[in-house]
This record gives structure tokens, sequence and C-alpha cells, in this order.
């Protein structure tokens, strides 16, 4: 028996590397993809079905209690937008937020900041 072989068996038997075949590998790897895609399948229909059984539910309260789904409700508001403006050549105004109106409004209440910093001998000769 020669001492090399000994040694070489005795690698592969401690866990030592074995010879690799690459058609093998290929095809371990072509499998493990294969399982990845099956279980991403079965992960989405389970989700599918289970969105499915909400959405049966919810329509079940829907109806219940008289309640439009969001988009029947937009389209609606939408629809009730566009008739009101029907007659008019420009589109309809939108609420002007607070703070961002007249320039009256935004010096008062600077005044009023300023006085609130003054002494009062000074407040009481401003505010006449």
């Amino acid at each position: 028996m020669n001492l090399c072989f000994v040694i070489h068996d005795m690698g592969k038997m401690l866990g030592g590397e074995e010879e690799k075949d690459p058609e093998a590998e290929k095809e371990k790897e072509e499998e493990r993809q294969e399982a990845l895609r099956q279980e991403e399948e079965e992960r989405k229909a389970k989700y599918a079905k289970m969105e499915a059984e909400r959405e049966v539910m919810r329509q079940g309260i829907r109806d219940k209690y008289g309640i439009k789904k969001r988009e029947e409700a937009e389209a609606e508001a939408q629809a009730a937008m566009e008739q009101a403006s029907e007659g008019s050549l420009t589109r309809p105004k939108k609420a002007v937020p607070a703070g961002c109106g007249d320039a009256e409004e935004e010096e008062e209440s600077i005044m009023d900041t300023v006085m609130k910093y003054l002494p009062g001998p000074l407040q009481d000769m401003l505010k006449k």
C-alpha cells in the first residue's frame, strides 16, 4: 500500500474535499431553483385565496351596513364635482388654506407677535 493513497482516502473520510462533478452540481442547482419557484407559486396562491376570502367578508359587511367601496365613493364624488362645474368654463375653485389668504391677516399676526415681546409702556404707546 502506498502512503499517498492512504492520506488521500483519509482526507475524504474526514470530510475533506471530494471530487466535484460540475454536471451533478448544475442539476442540484436547477432542482433547488425549481423548488423555490414551486414554493413561491404556492405562497402566492395561498395569499390570493386568503385575500379573496377577506374580500367576500368585506363585501358582506358593506352590504349589511350599506357602505360603498372607496373606488365607488370617489367616483361618485368626482361625478358630483363635474356636474357642479358643468356650466362653468373654468375649473372649480379650491379652498384656500389658512395662512395663505389675505396679507392683512399676516400683518396682524406679525404685529401681535412683536407686541408680546415689548415692555408694557411701549405696548400701550403702540396700541394708541
